[in-house]
């Protein structure tokens, strides 16, 4: 396997793009292996997309688009406004509980942040916010979005390790809105110290006013409740939830907010199917890795190397998501997932660690990697949208880093945090 490494790391350095030298890389390999044929490569490519539990991935996309054309997310922006429009910071505070709550719509971070970027980063600025503070917490606070249901990431994640989604999607609700409770003590220390917004008079909203921005919001709250409720229960799987989240965003769209039009429509569409071709893609190369992987007994070496520097389950744990760390900031999540659960799954379950305790650590740790150079596909959408250089972001957003750090390091240590909802409902 060495040799798909040598040759994955020199394409990404030629700047091919990642599904391509995955393929290539893999290529490679067969290429050089006597006993294998060179038709797995397409038999595998073809396989991989053949999997019924993967069609949640785009109904998923479809819905999340399809209520960004519902007029779903200005109402959304006003009820965070109204909960916290008020406190010191006020706008990087409703960037974070936007990010909180549409976790729940979009479940792609790039897709938050890219579209905050838009509506409230400039906003931002305008209100005296530094620039690099403005995109820092709008890239890092999208991060909220990989572990509230229903996360793209949790469902490739449940997908490739054969873990349920379902527990995946409650297991992510603690940590998530933890994470909005962190970022939201460090923006605030941070705009008190610079005074953010000590010359505007901001009203705390009344009562009455928190109620109708929740009236208004009520069916995009709704939405994640409803489809966890019905997993859990039964009434669906993830897939069927997938094609019913498209269905309730027609309806919520067309029928009861009435701003969905034909137009936006078809732009949802053209914008879900070139989500989604990106990600297939990488998923058909990823499944002739995926079968080499298997071929070369990767995840048999790596468990007996690990077990081999060290017996202790945690510090074990700790290694492997030192080394997510910096994978992170190499490549893109979606990739990383694919590639690196095959490998690190096996040995969490010899050690003793729930896998889905895992993959909630492992995909807030891979998404932060977007936000991180060098090549942090977040922060380089949230920074171009915004007209912020690059080393402004860098210096600014290391205080949220931090923040997402300490709290992965409780998740780690009190798995408790993680498993909660879990153990209660399923």
């Amino acid at each position: 396997m060495l040799i798909v490494a040598v040759v994955f790391l020199i394409l990404l350095l030629l700047n091919m793009p990642v599904a391509f030298a995955i393929g290539i890389a893999s290529l490679c390999f067969i290429l050089l292996e006597p006993g294998l044929p060179t038709e797995i490569v397409i038999q595998r490519m073809v396989t991989g997309t053949q999997s019924f539990p993967l069609l949640a991935v785009p109904f998923f996309i479809l819905a999340g688009n399809l209520m960004n054309s519902s007029g779903i997310t200005n109402r959304l922006i006003r009820f965070a406004n109204a909960l916290t429009g008020h406190i010191v910071g006020s706008l990087a505070h409703v960037s974070i509980v936007l990010s909180t709550i549409m976790g729940g719509v979009s479940g792609s971070a790039n897709a938050d942040a890219a579209m905050q970027s838009r509506i409230l980063g400039h906003k931002m600025i305008e209100r005296g916010y530094s620039g690099g503070y403005s995109a820092g917490i709008i890239a890092v606070s999208s991060l909220i979005t990989a572990t509230i249901p229903p996360s793209i990431g949790l469902i490739l994640y449940g997908y490739v390790g054969e873990v349920s989604i379902g527990k995946l999607f409650l297991a992510g609700i603690i940590p998530g809105f933890l994470m909005m409770v962190f970022l939201m003590v460090v923006s605030y220390l941070i705009a008190k110290k610079r005074g953010y917004d000590q010359n505007i008079d901001i009203k705390r909203a009344t009562f009455k006013e928190v109620l109708i921005s929740f009236k208004d919001s009520i069916w995009a709250l709704l939405f994640p409740v409803i489809l966890i409720v019905g997993i859990r229960f039964g009434v669906f799987t993830a897939s069927e939830a997938g094609a019913f989240a498209v269905v309730y965003a027609l309806v919520i769209g067309y029928f009861v907010y009435k701003e969905l039009n034909w137009k936006g429509f078809i732009k949802a569409i053209e914008q879900s199917v070139i989500d989604n071709a990106t990600i297939l893609i990488i998923i058909s190369a990823s499944a002739i890795l995926g079968f080499l992987i298997t071929y070369t007994r990767l995840p048999q070496n790596a468990t007996e190397l690990l077990i081999g520097v060290t017996s202790n389950p945690t510090l074990i744990l700790i290694i492997i998501l030192i080394f997510l760390v910096f994978a992170g900031m190499l490549i893109e999540s979606t990739v990383l997932v694919l590639l690196l659960t095959p490998i690190f799954l096996p040995v969490v379950k010899q050690i003793g660690i729930d896998p889905v305790h895992f993959g909630i650590l492992m995909m807030i740790i891979v998404t932060m990697g977007g936000m991180t150079p060098p090549v942090g596909v977040t922060m380089y959408t949230t920074t171009s949208l915004m007209n912020v250089p690059i080393e402004d972001y860098v210096k600014e957003s290391i205080p949220f880093i931090i923040g997402v750090i300490v709290l992965i390091a409780i998740l780690t240590f009190f798995p408790g945090l993680v498993m909660f909802l879990p153990n209660m409902f399923m």
